[in-house]
C-alpha cells in the first residue's frame, strides 16, 4: 500500500514538474514567437475591430473620423472612415489594420476604443443587451470653416497655417500643404493599404509629416517680436533710440549684418527708434539690440515663451514641455544654450532676427503670438475639448491651461502697438489695404528667413487680432510659405500676410 501511495505521489510530483515547465516555456521561452505568431495577431485584430470605435466631431458635430459596418463586405466587423479626407488628416492621423494609429487616433485611443475606465458602465450595459461594445466620440476644437478657409488661402503653396484662441488656447485651424487622406491607410485591402504607405513615406514632401506643427523652420524676422519683448522686459521701450549705420561689424569677426536687401533703415539717418525699426523689420538694429542684451538675457526670455534648449550642432534634439495637447509628437521651437554664443557672439546677433539655430513652426508662433495678444498669459494649445460616452453624456473635460507667463501686461501692451503699426504702415500694410482695421485692428510681424544664396527664403507672417486698446484678441494666425513657394524673391508681406488676411476674413465672417 505505502509503494502505491509513493509511485502515486512521484506521479503527481512528475505531472506537477511538466505543469511549472510547460508554463515557464510558454510564458518565458518562447512568449515572443507566440505574441508575435500571425494567427495570434489575426485574433487581436479581429477582437478590436469588433468594437464600433467612437467618433472623432467638431463642436458643432461636423465628423472628422467615425466607424462604419462591413456588412460582411471584409473580415473585419468595422472600418474607419474619414469624411473630410486630407482636410483633417494631420488632426486626427489614421486608424490602420497594418500601421496603427496617429494623430488623435493614438492619443485619444482609451476613449475611442473603449478601453477608457469611465467607459465600464457603457461596456456592461452593452455586454448585457448584447450589442456591440462602443467607444466614446472625442469633440475637437478645430473650427471646420477656418480650416478650409486656411487651405484655400494657401492653395497650392507648400507652407501652413495655425491659428489659434488667446484667451484658452483652443486650436482653430491646423492645416499644412501637402497633407495626406487617412483613409487611404484605414480601409481597403492590406496590399492596398501597405502600397498606400509605400507612395506616402516615399514622397520627398513629406505629407504625413505636418509642417504646422511636427517640422522646425528659421522664423527670420517675425522672431523680431520675441527679442523686442526682451529688450522691453529689460529697460529698453520701444522708443529707446538705437545706432543706425547701414551695415553692423559684428565682433570676432570682419563680418557684417545687413538689412534686407543691403537697404538704409529710417532713410539713412544716425539713428533710429526701435519702434521704428520694428515696423521697418531692420536687422541692423535688432542685430545690436541682441548684442546688447546678450546671450544669458536672450536666452532666458526666448525659453520663457516655451522654446527648448539646444546645444548646436551635437545636441539638437530636447525634452518636450509636458502640455494638455493632444498631438504627439509635437516639435515646440528650439533655441541654443547661451553657451553656444561663448566663442560665437556674431552668431548672437543672427539668431536675435531669427536665423542661425532658432527653429520653429506655425503653431509655436502662434502661441507666441497668443501669449502678447492675452496680456503676457500663453495659454497651452488645447485640440480636445470634451469626451462623450455612446450615449452622448460627457465623461471627461479638458480644462484650458496657462502655459507660462513668459512678459509683462505692460510689455505685451507695448509690443502690441509696434505690431500693430506693422500692419497699418510697415512691412504687412500693403497686404491689408482694404481690409477694415477701424473694426477689427490686426497686430502682426512678417518675417523672411533667408537660407543663404540660390535658396528661396521661408516668407512668414504672425499676427493676432482684434488688436489693441478696448480690444479683446479672439484669434492669433502664424503663417509660413516654404521656400517662398519657390520665388527666391519671397518675403513674408508680399506672400504670407495676405494668406494670414484670408483666415482674418473668415474668422470675421463665422464671429458672432
Amino acid at each position: 500500500m505505502d509503494r502505491q501511495i509513493r509511485r502515486l505521489g512521484v506521479a503527481f510530483v512528475a505531472l506537477f514538474a511538466l505543469l511549472f515547465g510547460q508554463l515557464a516555456y510558454v510564458q518565458v521561452i518562447a512568449a515572443d514567437r507566440i505574441e508575435n505568431h500571425p494567427a495570434n495577431f489575426t485574433r487581436q485584430l479581429i477582437a478590436e475591430y469588433e468594437v464600433r470605435r467612437g467618433a472623432i466631431v467638431t463642436q458643432g458635430g461636423i465628423v472628422l473620423a467615425e466607424s462604419v459596418e462591413t456588412k460582411g463586405e471584409e473580415a473585419l466587423a468595422f472600418r474607419r472612415r474619414y469624411p473630410q479626407g486630407d482636410l483633417f488628416g494631420h488632426v486626427t492621423g489614421f486608424y490602420s489594420s497594418v500601421y496603427g494609429r496617429s494623430g488623435l487616433e493614438q492619443a485619444m485611443n482609451p476613449y475611442l476604443s473603449g478601453e477608457a475606465p469611465e467607459l465600464a458602465v457603457s461596456n456592461l450595459t452593452d455586454l448585457i443587451l448584447g450589442r456591440p461594445k462602443e467607444g466614446a466620440s472625442v469633440v475637437v476644437t478645430i473650427d471646420p470653416d477656418l480650416q478650409q478657409a486656411a487651405r484655400d488661402a494657401l492653395g497650392g503653396l507648400p507652407g501652413a497655417v495655425a491659428a489659434i484662441d488667446p484667451t484658452n488656447g483652443d486650436v482653430l485651424a491646423l492645416w499644412s500643404n501637402p497633407s495626406y487622406d487617412p483613409n487611404v491607410l484605414s480601409s481597403g485591402n492590406r496590399d492596398d493599404i501597405r502600397q498606400a504607405w509605400r507612395q506616402l513615406n516615399r514622397d520627398p514632401e513629406k505629407p504625413m509629416r505636418s509642417r504646422a506643427f511636427q517640422e522646425l523652420y528659421l522664423p527670420g524676422s517675425s522672431f523680431k517680436i520675441v527679442t523686442a519683448a526682451a529688450a522691453i522686459e529689460r529697460g529698453h521701450g520701444p522708443d529707446s533710440v538705437w545706432p543706425n549705420p547701414h551695415r553692423l561689424d559684428l565682433p570676432q569677426t570682419d563680418n557684417e549684418l545687413q538689412n534686407f536687401a543691403d537697404s538704409f533703415c529710417n532713410g539713412g539717418s544716425s539713428t533710429v527708434t526701435m519702434r521704428s525699426a520694428f515696423v521697418q523689420s531692420c536687422n541692423v538694429t535688432f542685430g545690436e539690440i541682441g548684442l546688447e542684451l546678450g546671450e544669458e538675457e536672450l536666452a532666458e526670455q526666448v525659453h520663457a515663451f516655451g522654446y527648448c534648449t539646444t546645444l548646436p550642432p551635437t545636441r539638437t534634439e530636447c525634452d518636450e514641455p509636458t502640455i494638455p495637447f493632444a498631438l504627439e509628437p509635437w516639435s515646440v521651437g528650439r533655441y541654443p544654450d547661451p553657451i553656444y554664443y561663448a566663442e560665437r557672439q556674431p552668431n548672437l546677433a543672427y539668431s536675435a532676427i531669427g536665423l542661425d539655430n532658432d527653429l520653429t513652426n506655425p503653431l509655436m508662433q502662434a502661441l507666441v503670438a497668443g501669449a502678447i495678444a492675452n496680456g503676457g498669459n500663453q495659454m497651452a494649445p488645447r485640440l480636445v475639448t470634451e469626451v462623450r460616452d455612446p450615449q452622448g453624456r460627457t465623461i471627461e473635460t479638458f480644462e484650458e491651461d496657462v502655459w507660462a507667463h513668459p512678459i509683462t501686461t505692460q510689455t505685451a501692451d507695448r509690443v502690441t502697438s509696434m505690431m500693430l503699426e506693422v500692419v497699418a504702415r510697415g512691412t504687412a500694410s500693403s497686404a491689408f489695404a482694404g481690409f477694415p482695421l477701424d473694426r477689427f485692428p490686426v497686430a502682426g510681424k512678417t518675417g523672411t528667413a533667408t537660407q543663404g544664396e540660390d535658396v528661396a527664403p521661408h516668407a512668414w507672417f504672425t499676427a493676432f487680432g482684434p488688436a489693441g486698446q478696448g480690444q479683446e484678441p479672439r484669434i492669433a494666425v502664424a503663417v509660413i510659405v516654404v521656400n517662398g513657394g519657390g520665388n527666391t524673391e519671397a518675403t513674408g508681406g508680399a506672400v504670407a500676410a495676405p494668406i494670414a488676411r484670408e483666415v482674418f476674413e473668415a474668422y470675421m465672417r463665422g464671429a458672432p
